[in-house]
């Protein structure tokens, strides 16, 4: 059931939407912020909320990669893996980013802390290769920098 918290954001985003359904990205959001992550009960809730089927939801959710259909850690790591940050060396802090955590691509942290994804661009080609943690950018990445950048975050 969404929280009343939960419901107020959403409803307050509804002005500025032509219909319901067109806030489902929005709400999913809201409860994302709230919860960290979208599990299954959290679909139905949106879908109830914007009259919408739990599969149309679902749809959404799993199209935009910025929604989590699974647990996450506290820092979430968005690795870019496009052509640019490929040839500018994605792939090596990539592996550096697997063997300071211990997890490969898709996985948490045993701590909680951070869970390491692709992103497909980030569009920040010419500052490649470039990571986003949260909301916060990185780039000009060096395996040093990624090391400076993971013990900044708890």
């Amino acid at each position: 059931m969404l929280t009343d918290q939960e419901r107020e954001e959403i409803e307050a985003e509804l002005p500025h939407y032509p219909r319901k359904q067109a806030l489902c990205i929005e709400a999913l959001k809201v409860v994302q912020r709230h919860r960290g992550w979208v599990d299954d009960e959290a679909l139905r809730d949106v879908g109830g909320f914007l009259e919408m089927t739990e599969h149309e939801v679902d749809s959404v959710a799993t199209f935009y990669n910025l929604i989590y259909r699974r647990k996450v850690g506290r820092n979430v790591i968005h690795l870019c893996d496009s052509v640019s940050c490929w040839v500018m060396g994605c792939d090596r802090i990539c592996e550096h980013l697997k063997n300071s955590l211990g997890i490969e691509i898709g996985e948490t942290s045993d701590d909680g802390r951070f869970t390491l994804l692709p992103i497909p661009c980030l569009g920040d080609c010419d500052k490649a290769p470039s990571m986003m943690i949260g909301r916060e950018l990185f780039s000009d990445l060096t395996p040093e920098k990624v090391d400076e950048i993971l013990r900044s975050r708890k």
